[in-house]
């Protein structure tokens, strides 16, 4: 490991100013997922800025009704989270579909978000990777993709992001509150995070020395029938092949309003938006979501090894979305996952 600078923030503004000051440098919040890479020295920092004693780590209520997230709550407090838990229980699976306890006990919020693909060849230094080393090629897309993207990707980068609890966020119309020298700023979960294009070293829309400060839960989406459902190679400890988190509500027999956002497909949680705009008005039926599944996943361009996930998402949409149909008049009550069909369990994702 390289020499680097240490410093520990006692406020915003001092995490910002150390930051500015040190060009190259990192935030350091629960460093599950920096700490491993700058032993891989995919990361070489020339400072990390300590910020685990800023006041971000707690789920506040707002007058609105809805939740303020601290970028430093812990990702075993979120999942664990009464309001949470009750009013986005999608939220609160895909958290604990997420890594291992002590993993989540680490993880923080913010750095879940900002976590970086686990691509192999991103991971090794000595296999070219634009994501890692802009201009050098991309080793996966001739070489092992099973796992890669099948939706946005580019002939620059074929990685997927990690994340579980992205996907869950950005289903849930859920913001990301970001603060810099210019001030605060809220960006739709959904945009956070970028696809490739021609940059793919560039993850999400943050601005340089920009800190992740919090996440917010929109009222309007809180106590909607919700449901996360991830598939992958074991039953735990495992990164997701795709998954899916689905935030519905029926009324009058039609569907009232739907949020539908994939993982592992993308180099960003791939939000359905043709699949949502097919469903609004529509009968809530088998059919009615198998159409929808089709129309949004046309746009997949799969690669030589990957194609198997296209199927693969569209029944993880159709099946979560018809579980969460309301059996009877009134109720809202999601049918639970059964063992072993993907319901919440740790995999090996970290923040």
């Amino acid at each position: 490991m390289e020499t680097f600078a240490y410093v520990r923030a006692g406020s915003l503004a001092e995490a910002a100013e150390a930051f500015a000051a040190h060009p190259g440098a990192r935030y350091l919040g629960g460093g599950t997922n920096l700490v491993d890479l700058m032993k891989l020295g995919v990361e070489r920092p020339t400072a990390l800025v300590d910020v685990t004693r800023l006041p971000l780590d707690e789920v506040t209520e707002l007058p609105d009704g809805s939740l303020r997230v601290g970028a430093l709550v812990r990702n075993s407090d979120l999942a664990a989270h009464p309001r949470v838990r009750d009013r986005y229980p999608v939220l609160s699976q895909a958290v604990l579909a997420g890594a291992s306890g002590q993993l989540r006990n680490a993880a923080t919020t913010g750095g879940n978000l900002l976590q970086r693909t686990r691509c192999p060849y991103f991971q090794d230094v000595s296999k070219p990777c634009n994501k890692r080393e802009p201009g050098s090629g991309c080793a996966a897309r001739e070489g092992v993709h099973r796992d890669h993207a099948v939706l946005g990707h580019s002939e620059h980068c074929i990685a997927t992001h990690p994340s579980d609890m992205a996907v869950a966020l950005a289903a849930l119309d859920a913001e990301v509150e970001l603060y810099g020298t210019a001030g605060v700023r809220r960006v739709a979960a959904a945009a956070f995070h970028r696809l490739p294009g021609t940059e793919p070293e560039r993850d999400t829309v943050i601005e340089p020395g920009e800190l992740v400060t919090a996440v917010l839960l929109p009222a309007a989406t809180a106590g909607l029938p919700s449901a996360y459902r991830k598939a992958r190679d074991r039953a735990s400890y495992a990164f997701a092949l795709a998954s899916v988190a689905v935030v519905l509500e029926v009324a009058d027999g039609v569907v009232a309003q739907v949020g539908i956002a994939f993982g592992a497909l993308a180099h960003r949680p791939w939000r359905a938006r043709r699949a949502e705009e097919a469903l609004l008005g529509a009968a809530p039926t088998r059919a009615a979501f198998e159409r929808a599944a089709e129309l949004e996943l046309s746009e997949a361009r799969p690669l030589r090894d990957n194609a198997y996930k296209v199927p693969l998402a569209r029944n993880l949409a159709v099946d979560v979305l018809t579980r969460l149909v309301p059996h009877e008049p009134g109720s809202h009550r999601p049918v639970p996952h059964e063992p072993g069909r993907g319901g919440p369990g740790p995999h090996e994702e970290d923040s």
